[in-house]
């Protein structure tokens, strides 16, 4: 687990709200404050798609952050900056099992749950710390090293500066 400080808020705000460069990722949840606190939980409700609509537009079990984005952009936009807001992103599945294969790491994309990403603002300081989630008990630390690397690459090629804390 790393945490970076965005160095360039604006620009990465425009990518994350604007832009398309997070839009691979899904949405476990989002809390937005400004005159009041807004929550999205990401979590697809079961009944609200057929089963036929979820085949047919792959929809899982979270909603993809294209899909949430505009939301969460429409309570920031404005004249004055929101107090705060966190937004936790997942890389799907597809995302986990390429970053795996890349990668030599000694864990099956069956005891990998999840790759974060927390994106926090709070205190005028934009900050992303990564995490990861298994589904068994390791010592190995490769995963997660793997991962804060993966991350800063991935920070680095969308052309986001940010210093590691």
């Amino acid at each position: 687990m790393i945490s970076v400080k965005i160095e360039d808020m604006k620009s990465f705000t425009s990518k994350l709200f604007v832009g398309e460069v997070f839009d691979q990722f899904l949405v476990k949840e989002a809390s937005i404050s400004t005159y009041n606190t807004f929550t999205i939980d990401g979590t697809i409700k079961d009944g609200y798609y057929s089963r036929n609509e979820r085949e047919e537009r792959n929809i899982g079990a979270l909603s993809a952050w294209s899909a949430i984005k505009p939301f969460c952009f429409s309570l920031i936009k404005g004249k004055r900056l929101p107090v705060s807001f966190r937004i936790i992103l997942l890389m799907p599945k597809e995302g986990t099992e390429r970053f795996l294969a890349s990668r030599n790491i000694g864990l099956s994309k069956e005891q990998v749950k999840g790759l974060y990403v927390n994106i926090r603002y709070e205190e005028e300081k934009l900050t992303c710390v990564t995490g990861t989630s298994v589904s068994v008990f390791t010592l190995d630390k490769t995963l997660e090293e793997e991962w804060d690397q993966g991350f800063k690459g991935f920070l680095k090629h969308n052309q986001i500066s940010f210093m590691e804390e």
